[in-house]
This record gives C-alpha cells, sequence and structure tokens, in this order.
C-alpha cells in the first residue's frame, strides 16, 4: 500500500437511506390533503423519501412504463440512428391507445421516436424501439424486467413497453420513483420530457409536417392553468380504464429537485385533474417544508481505520469522499448535524488499491 490516504473513487456516504432507500426509511408524515391512494415524494439527489402513502402498494402503471422504454432507448441507441417500423409494431397498439400515427415501414430516429414516445406518449412508438432495440416485444420485456431488478425495483413486472393493460404488467410508487431517478441521469430523457410540443418529420410514408405532438403532462403547460407548474420539468403520465390516472412528474426549485409519484388517480365533480392537483400539493409540501443539508464536502475525510499486514508508515487508512453529498432534511431539523457513519468490510488487509471498494454498508 503506497499511501495512507486512499481516494475512493465509489464512496457515497448516504446518512438517511442508500442509493435505493429502504421501504422502512421514511420522513415523518404530514397531515397533507392528498386524495389519491397511492403517491410518493423523493429527494432525486440523494433518495431520501420525504413522503408516501400506500407507496408499496401493487398498481397498474399505465404509460408510466415509458421512462423504463426511454432508458433502455438512450443506453442502446444513438439517437441518429434510422428505424423502420414494422406492420406487427402499428396494428398491434389497440383502438383508443395513445399513437403518432406513424406508418408501416416509415423511418424514422431514435430521437423522433422518443419524442414521439414522451410527449404524446405514442403506443406506436413504443413497439418501433422495443422491436429496433431486441427483436421483439417478449424480448424487449425481459430486459425491462432485468433492468428494473437492476434498480432496485421491489415489485415490478412488464409485459410490454407501453403500459397497455395487462393484469401481468404491473409496479408500485415507490419502483417508478427509483425508475424515474434512474432516468433522470440521461439528458436526452431530461431534456425531451420538458417539452410541451414536437412536429414529426416528413417522411416519404407521409409526406405532410402535420403530425403536431403534444405534451400529455399538463404540470408542463401554460395553457392549462389549473395544472401548470412552473418549477415542473417532466416526466411521463399515464391512463388507461384499469389504473386509472398516473402521473411520475419531476421539479426543481432553488437547490431542490423532487420527484413525485402520484398512481390511481380520480376525478370528482369538484375537482378535475385530481393526479397534477395531489401532484402540485406534494411538490410543494417538499420545497416549502424540506432544507437541503450539506452533510459531507468532497475531499473531507470520513474515517480512519487501521489495516492489516501494512507498514507501520501506511497502516492507518484514510478514506476520502470523492463529492458532496446533500440531503434534504425538515425545516424544524435543519440546524442539526447528523453524524455520519461507515461500516467498512470485514477482514480488510493490504495490499489495497486506490479506488478499492471498502465500505460494507452505510448508515
Amino acid at each position: 500500500m503506497k499511501s495512507k490516504k486512499i481516494i475512493l473513487l465509489f464512496i457515497i456516504l448516504i446518512i438517511i437511506c442508500t442509493l435505493f432507500p429502504s421501504k422502512y426509511e421514511l420522513a415523518t408524515e404530514e397531515n397533507l390533503t392528498v386524495y389519491s391512494p397511492s403517491v410518493i415524494l423523493m429527494d432525486k439527489d440523494s433518495g431520501k423519501i420525504l413522503y408516501e402513502k400506500n407507496a408499496y402498494e401493487k398498481r397498474f402503471p399505465a404509460s408510466t412504463t415509458k421512462l423504463m422504454t426511454a432508458i433502455l432507448t438512450v443506453e442502446n441507441c444513438n439517437l441518429d440512428d434510422l428505424v423502420k417500423a414494422s406492420y406487427n409494431a402499428i396494428m398491434s397498439v389497440p383502438y383508443g391507445y395513445s399513437n403518432a400515427a406513424i406508418k408501416v415501414d416509415e423511418e424514422l430516429t431514435i430521437n423522433d421516436l422518443l419524442h414521439a414516445l414522451l410527449i404524446p406518449s405514442a403506443n406506436d412508438a413504443a413497439n418501433i424501439l422495443a422491436e429496433h432495440i431486441s427483436g421483439s416485444i417478449q424480448g424487449f420485456s425481459a430486459m425491462m424486467n432485468t433492468k428494473a431488478s437492476e434498480i432496485g425495483c421491489l415489485n415490478t413486472h412488464f409485459v410490454n413497453p407501453s403500459g397497455i393493460h395487462n393484469d401481468e404488467h404491473y409496479s408500485n410508487a415507490y419502483d417508478l420513483c427509483l425508475i424515474a431517478r434512474y432516468a433522470s441521469k440521461y439528458d436526452a430523457i431530461n431534456n425531451i420530457a420538458k417539452e410541451t410540443s414536437y412536429t414529426l418529420p416528413a417522411t416519404d410514408k407521409y409526406p405532410e409536417s402535420d403530425r403536431l405532438l403534444k405534451a400529455t403532462n399538463y404540470l408542463l403547460r401554460t395553457d392549462y392553468p389549473d395544472y401548470y407548474y412552473e418549477y415542473a420539468n417532466g416526466l411521463k403520465t399515464g391512463y388507461t380504464t384499469e389504473a386509472k390516472d398516473c402521473i411520475v412528474a419531476t421539479a426543481s426549485k432553488e437547490n431542490k429537485n423532487l420527484i413525485c409519484v402520484v398512481l390511481g388517480a380520480e376525478s370528482t365533480n369538484d375537482v378535475k385533474g385530481m393526479k397534477f392537483v395531489d401532484c402540485k400539493t406534494l411538490l410543494n409540501y417538499g420545497f416549502n417544508c424540506f432544507t437541503k443539508k450539506v452533510l459531507i464536502n468532497q475531499g473531507d475525510i470520513t474515517t480512519t481505520t487501521k489495516i492489516k499486514d501494512a507498514t507501520f508508515d501506511t497502516r492507518t487508512l484514510k478514506l476520502e469522499a470523492e463529492s458532496s453529498l446533500s440531503v434534504l432534511v425538515k425545516n424544524d431539523f435543519s440546524n442539526i448535524a447528523p453524524t455520519p457513519q461507515i461500516t467498512l468490510k470485514p477482514g480488510l488487509s493490504a495490499p489495497l488499491s486506490k479506488g478499492e471498494i471498502v465500505r460494507d454498508n452505510y448508515i
């Protein structure tokens, strides 16, 4: 071991929760008026859960499913790749489900298809992307489930890339929050999901430039003043008769970044667009009742330990944080400084290399 100080390239101390926070690590619930049956609010930066209501209850995700389709698309394709629509991809969309009027054998770029997928929630675009990436809807669904497991989802199972209803196609608010947090790593998804309109280009199969796609996320649209939310910047809505109204929303204000998921919303005679109303309530709660607390600064020595089989000069190992860590805390506790704790792997011994992971878990 050549140095007393090892900079751990992957060390990120999560004090309140890990990258994929446990469902038991909840903030204190407030008496919020939230009408929808299943919701969750999360600090996107740390993964801390700020509020939840039946967030682990099995639900149909409807078109919020398309966030996973978008993830696999950006991970497996170039945005300027050309893709041809098959007969099956177009004709297998059931009557009444949204589409982008894409024609059989029409060629569009991945960028065009992602816009159709995320802005108006086009099911034909979802099928085209799935077939392009894996060769079949079934094969793509297997990829979706593998990725969901990797992300840390607890109870999610996909059978199609779009969210078209199937009793075996399900998720929950917590899992969809994890999927949204993962999707938010990609600029391509973020940039498209915050757009309010997009026009598909003319092609040899569709020579007109009149396919104007409009966002189904009314939090983004100033032409829906009852639902517009100035801090919203994504991500995906959904609806089926069985799932009812769903939304996975992101918003940023000052130095706070939030994810909100609402599932199973139903409008009433008094309140329309309930999913947007509940979203605004939860997001306002997050922005108004929590303060960002810096827990660790980049370069801080987080802990020291003795290493077996090291020389006298190198046996003291200092663990240095590669990056800063912040977390949202209730305003009432913003003056309290949490003490970081890290559990190291047992039996650490020399030699250790720069960048080697030596932590076992975080508290």
